[in-house]
């Protein structure tokens, strides 16, 4: 965005001899204009965009150092574009910014497209988009036959403000009054279970899968690393529930965070979680690290586990991926989990869904770019 013009600053006689006063003398006076500015403060650039959207947002509601605001959208639906290969076409976020608080988020520079340079804001101030079903009605005439569309891609659709906006809710009803489109969400919420029966209605004309998000089983670290998240368990029986309802549902571990949640035995108990509770498929990606989360996450790292600090900044130098041998080592090894557990057969009603396209391609490699403590569990890096 540029920037608008200087604008010339001028200075009147008179009121140099106000600011100065009576009796001070003309050499005077021109000594001291002389540090004067000769340009005014340049003025702040004109917000266009989703920016001014923002900006005329009105608050709503205020919580726990947490504000709401309406804002206003021209469409519902963003076609996906990135330079890797995603699984979806089209994503739908019902709201800004996401009150979870999650240390790793990537997301957190969507606020950026709205001038707020500050990471913290994505979390404190929330953008509850208005006509939301209205808006998607519209749009789905653009989604082609081979296309799919994924909800919560950078904002959780089931985080606390929608328990009072329903916005969420509002997208779903509208999706359950067509057919033929291929839906998936995306959440880390057990709110997703108000919405069983109207998921179910869903399912029934449309490809529909529920993704919920589990990084680790450990309650205490998860309170730390997503502080404001539902807690793992209550995720899990989510899922169970989704399962049982008939529904198509997956557990993300992602994103792994190395030296963290990585341990291969703190990964078996989640794939082995994920395949008793009836999840049709488990699939892990790990930490992606741009700088406006590194911003946020370093310190958190810096405070709660000092000895990966350094790490940590060698590995990201540069990149917000880790090289692609721990990646591959990471891959190897839930393929091997999913093996075991029984999470790639066909007889588990093949709803492979999004699963089958997130996880990159294996080879059978050990986790080693990262240390762990002597203990391997989570609970070990608290101390």
């Amino acid at each position: 965005m540029e920037g608008s013009f200087e604008t010339l600053y001028l200075l009147s006689p008179l009121g140099v001899d106000t600011a100065f006063g009576i009796g001070v003398t003309w050499a005077n006076k021109w000594r001291n204009m002389s540090s004067l500015p000769i340009f005014a403060s340049p003025e702040k650039p004109r917000l266009v965009g989703i920016a001014r959207l923002a900006s005329e947002g009105q608050s709503i509601r205020q919580g726990h150092n947490v504000e709401y605001f309406t804002l206003s959208a021209k469409s519902l639906l963003n076609r996906c574009v990135s330079k890797r290969a995603m699984p979806f076409a089209w994503t739908i976020n019902p709201y800004r910014g996401c009150e979870f608080g999650c240390r790793y988020c990537y997301a957190r520079y969507t606020h950026e497209f709205m001038e707020m340079r500050d990471g913290m804001e994505f979390e404190q101030k929330i953008y509850v988009k208005q006509q939301a079903a209205e808006l998607l009605r519209q749009d789905l005439g653009k989604v082609k036959p081979d296309e799919s569309i994924a909800l919560g891609t950078a904002t959780d659709p089931y985080q606390p403000a929608e328990r009072r906006y329903e916005v969420t809710r509002g997208i779903l009803q509208e999706l359950a009054r067509h057919r033929g489109f291929e839906l998936g969400i995306v959440t880390k919420s057990d709110l997703v279970v108000r919405d069983l029966e109207l998921l179910q209605q869903v399912a029934q004309s449309n490809k529909l899968s529920v993704h919920v998000t589990i990084t680790t089983l450990d309650t205490d670290l998860a309170r730390i690393l997503e502080p404001r998240a539902p807690r793992p368990d209550l995720r899990v029986e989510a899922a169970r529930a989704l399962a049982q309802a008939g529904l198509r549902v997956g557990i993300s571990c992602s994103p792994v965070v190395p030296g963290i949640t990585d341990s291969p035995k703190d990964l078996e108990a989640l794939v082995r979680t994920a395949s008793e509770s009836g999840a049709d498929y488990v699939f892990a990606n790990p930490l992606f690290l741009k700088p406006c989360s590194a911003a946020v996450f370093l310190p958190f790292l810096e405070q709660n586990f000092p000895h990966l600090v350094d790490r940590y900044r060698q590995r990201y130098r540069g990149r917000a991926f880790l090289p692609a041998s721990y990646t591959n080592s990471l891959s190897a090894l839930i393929t091997r989990l999913r093996e075991k557990y029984k999470l790639t057969r066909a007889d588990r009603r093949d709803r492979a869904a999004f699963a089958t396209k997130w996880p990159v391609q294996a080879r059978d490699e050990q986790l080693s770019l990262f240390e762990r403590a002597p203990d391997s569990t989570a609970r070990s890096h608290l101390l």
